[in-house]
């Protein structure tokens, strides 16, 4: 049983830290409300942004929110030449009383501090973390949406900005937070997405980053994403590098399969899969529903045969951008299958429906997953 979070309540902030020096020029009322009605994903950001820089021997520090705008940045800066970076992912939701919640943002930083620790990169307080966001929605709280399946999708990230030439940790770091107001994460709304099986291509190894959240995994993922689309497919789905056999993740999100019988497998964590915070909360929920979740190894000619047959009846991706995504088809050059016949399942339907229903604040948080910040 995947253990329960523990009540986002608990989790300090410090946001008081933030210097907040306002734009001179916000976007207009009007401009930001056209923006609002017409929600794309990651297109159109809000006018601040948080900052803290890292220096070695010095800690953290020089926290501010700041306007959004273009970074000063040396052309030696290590970040371009080693790629010494991470990112998280993590949405704002407004509930119908207008109030403002983040979902497990906990969560979120020591996945960052995970990633951090990958990258030889230097460890974010979970405090400072959730204090920049919070710092940065009271600020920009206009921009947070309040449509349906609409959220302010936040962008915490961090980078070497050191300006130097040479193969060593970067001792100067520099952290800031974007946020952009979102819709879906695929254009055509909730319906079944077609998947490619990436050939001759793989996210990450062992003992590699695949576990941390860094820019190279996805760099890595674009060609192939390219093939499948080139293929009519929406995502690429990677098998391990080992043996090329094993199911590993899609481009930017976990995947599982849910059996003729109501069990549902998905890829157990082998340290070249990202942990998931929204897998963890399906399989938490799953769980608790009294179905049968196993994290295994999931071999593609099984999935294959499996939806030839019958006996797997569904198949979903999830991940903080699209929540929970239903699979319709899976594709390689070797074959082309339609699972449950092209249509979103009644497992995968439900399993999405609980977890917004808390996002949203529409079903009762028993998790204590949801922490309210305005």
């Amino acid at each position: 049983m995947t253990e329960t979070a523990a009540p986002a309540a608990a989790v300090a902030s410090n946001a008081a830290a933030f210097e907040v020096r306002p734009h001179e020029a916000p976007l207009p009322i009007a401009e930001r409300n056209a923006a609002l009605a017409d929600l794309k994903f990651g297109t159109q950001f809000t006018d601040h942004m948080a900052r803290m820089q890292w220096v070695d021997g010095d800690g953290w520090g020089d926290r501010r929110v700041v306007p959004y705008g273009p970074l000063q940045l040396d052309p030696a800066a290590a970040v371009l030449h080693y790629a010494q970076e991470i990112f998280e992912g993590l949405k704002a939701y407004r509930w119908e009383d207008g109030s403002i919640h983040l979902f497990r943002p906990q969560a979120n930083a020591e996945r960052f501090n995970r990633s951090a620790h990958r990258l030889a990169l230097p460890p974010l307080p979970v405090e400072d973390f959730i204090g920049s966001i919070e710092a940065l929605v009271a600020v920009d709280e206009p921009w947070v949406p309040g449509t349906e399946e609409s959220s302010l999708y936040l962008r915490p990230y961090m980078f070497a900005s050191e300006a130097f030439l040479g193969v060593r940790p970067a001792r100067v770091i520099d952290y800031l937070l974007i946020a952009s107001p979102v819709g879906p994460y695929f254009p055509g709304g909730i319906k079944p997405v077609s998947i490619w099986v990436a050939q001759g291509f793989h996210r990450a190894g062992p003992g590699g980053t695949g576990d941390a959240k860094c820019g190279g995994n996805y760099a890595a993922s674009l060609l192939p994403q390219q093939q499948a689309i080139a293929a009519g497919c929406q995502q690429v789905l990677f098998l391990d590098a080992k043996e090329g056999r094993f199911l590993e993740e899609l481009g930017g999100m976990n995947v599982f399969v849910v059996r003729r019988d109501g069990t549902i497998e998905t890829p157990r964590l082998t340290g070249t899969i990202l942990e998931g915070i929204t897998r963890s909360s399906v399989i938490q929920q799953l769980e608790d529903d009294g179905r049968k979740v196993i994290e295994k190894d999931i071999t593609l000619d099984e999935v294959r045969s499996g939806v030839e047959s019958g006996d797997i009846a569904e198949v979903f991706a999830c991940g903080t951008a699209a929540v929970v995504t239903p699979v319709g088809r899976l594709a390689s050059p070797e074959f082309d299958v339609t699972v449950n016949d092209g249509v979103a399942g009644d497992v995968t339907m439900g399993i999405r429906q609980r977890l917004t229903d808390i996002q949203y604040g529409r079903d009762e948080d028993t998790y204590g997953w949801m922490r309210r910040i305005a």
